[in-house]
């Protein structure tokens, strides 16, 4: 089942081992609280080494979210609903792929791209801009599929960009929650938002077997 597939392999350089530490560190305590000294200890590479592969705590910060658009965009671009024939059934299984990763508490399922933002959207522009390309890539990344779905429903296919940026919209704000919450309820908190969303999309783009809108019925 892809949910329980890795996202990466195993790190295999220092440079990736520091990339996957500083993944769980900012999941779980953020990036201001993740401190150099606590990568290299986590790495078991030296600050020498962390400086050899990033100029600054900001540059990892910048390859960071980079790092982390790469294998997600990967895993996704790998996932079963690309092989539905139905564009709208596309939308829904990506959809239900985000939902299936919902286990755990928030730091095993939530963005990385949209923690950092959070914190450091007004404090390093180098970051945020490397955020928004993440966030914004899984966007594009749905826009193809949400854009014929709007045709098969006889909608306006101008909206496919907006529409793909009001899910992950929709998916950073269930993540938010999720934070609010206590470990054990957190994925049900996003789980329930991303639900919302999904039966959303089911009567935005809702098709009869012939393949037009079910208002025309």
């Amino acid at each position: 089942m892809i949910p329980n597939r890795p996202f990466r392999p195993a790190p295999t350089n220092a440079r990736e081992r520091l990339l996957e530490s500083a993944l769980r560190l900012v999941r779980e305590q953020g990036f201001a609280a993740t401190s150099v000294d606590q990568l290299c200890k986590a790495s078991q590479v030296t600050k020498g080494a962390f400086f050899h592969h990033f100029a600054s705590k900001e540059a990892l910060g910048v390859a960071l979210a980079e790092y982390w658009s790469a294998s997600t965009g990967s895993f996704f671009a790998e996932a079963p609903y690309h092989h539905y024939d139905k564009a709208i059934d596309r939308v829904l299984g990506y959809i239900d792929l985000r939902i299936l990763l919902l286990s755990g508490p928030p730091e095993a399922f939530s963005c990385v791209a949209g923690t950092m933002l959070q914190e450091g959207f007004r404090t390093s522009a180098p970051i945020r801009k490397a955020c928004e390309a993440s966030i914004m890539a899984n966007a594009r990344a749905v826009e193809g599929d949400l854009a014929a779905a709007l045709a098969e429903a006889g909608m306006s296919v101008d909206q496919a960009p907006s529409l793909s940026r009001h899910i992950q919209t929709v998916i950073q704000g269930a993540f938010i929650l999720a934070k609010s919450q206590e470990p054990c309820s957190a994925a049900g908190m996003a789980s329930e938002a991303l639900a919302h969303l999904r039966r959303y999309f089911e009567m935005l783009l809702a098709v009869n077997a012939q393949g037009k809108p079910c208002s025309d019925e």
